[in-house]
């Protein structure tokens, strides 16, 4: 599909991440703050937007970390859900019928206790139609000893994405942790394993305590820092990863409105995913969509593709 649109046609924003994922706009919405899509689909016009990514499966059901497990922070919030999903088995019976409805891509989210777990999750999925790809998760910060180990070894993460093309042809998207020393030596390490895209950023480590109690807000102490306070930093590590790999490059983090995503965009991103924000404005998503839309379908409008990476550095 082409992003530079003819002669006689304005740019539009659709575009392609490769292996089969086409979308008809940049904006997805992230893990974690869609559920299985039904939860917001009364909400957000699915129509408008380039895909939805579901809250992490894994190959068990979870019940995760036991609350307080979120919390409210200075524009943002602070979480350590623990990944609580239905498990494998219950989301093809219960939520994939659902998600074949959408007029839009589905990627499912996908973590595990070992490489053995993603690869049987990802083995059960590529049977079940519906759905445009996944997103692997290994970057996830308030699990201990799970996914954020791989997220943070360069090895840990080529084997895992290696093994992992070896049972599916369908895309395969890494979600990275900004919590290493080097996120483009990650990203690296993924794109030589055979994904076909990155995205990032996953929350920061963060903590919050309630000085008169003197307890943590959560009872897991610490836990993933999201909204926009995290902007900047996500912003710098997409660039960063921009420039050292050659795959699509899927930016996220404090995503707040039309002219955040742009700057994602410009960054290297080409696309973005919505995050926190959807617990706000549920239909943030679909409006950011439709103003990306306007903008490169405007008359004599640089064309996505182009404008995609093009920040000016000199």
């Amino acid at each position: 599909m082409s992003q530079h649109g003819t002669a006689n046609s304005a740019p539009s924003a659709a575009l392609s991440l490769g292996r089969g994922l086409d979308l008809k706009s940049p904006v997805l919405l992230a893990s974690g703050t869609v559920s299985y899509g039904e939860e917001l689909s009364q909400l957000c016009d699915f129509s408008k937007i380039g895909g939805i990514v579901t809250k992490a499966i894994t190959l068990e059901p979870r019940t995760g970390n036991p609350p307080q497990r979120i919390a409210e922070t200075p524009s943002g919030m602070i979480n350590a859900i623990g990944l609580a999903n239905v498990g494998i088995e219950r989301f093809i019976t219960d939520k994939v019928p659902f998600l074949r409805t959408l007029d839009t891509a589905v990627i499912v989210n996908i973590a595990g206790r070992s490489i053995d777990e993603y690869t049987e999750v990802v083995s059960r999925l590529n049977h079940v139609e519906g759905l445009s790809g996944y997103e692997i998760n290994l970057s996830c910060p308030n699990v201990k000893g799970e996914c954020m180990i791989m997220g943070v070894s360069r090895d840990a993460t080529f084997e895992i994405v290696s093994e992992l093309r070896k049972v599916t042809d369908r895309h395969l998207m890494i979600k990275l942790t900004p919590n290493v020393t080097s996120i483009s030596s990650i990203a690296l390490a993924a794109e030589e394993a055979g994904a076909d895209s990155v995205s990032l950023i996953n929350t920061v480590v963060g903590m919050a305590i309630n000085y008169k109690t003197r307890r943590p807000l959560l009872k897991n102490i610490t836990g993933g820092l999201s909204g926009p306070a995290i902007k900047p930093i996500a912003l710098a590590k997409v660039w960063e990863v921009f420039n050292a790999v050659t795959i699509p490059v899927v930016g996220m983090g404090g995503i707040a409105g039309f002219e955040d995503a742009m700057e994602f965009l410009l960054a290297g991103a080409k696309a973005v995913q919505i995050g926190t924000m959807n617990f706000v404005y549920p239909d943030i998503g679909s409006n950011i969509a439709m103003a990306i839309e306007q903008y490169f379908s405007a008359s004599g409008a640089i064309a996505l593709g182009e404008y995609c990476g093009s920040l000016v550095t000199d």
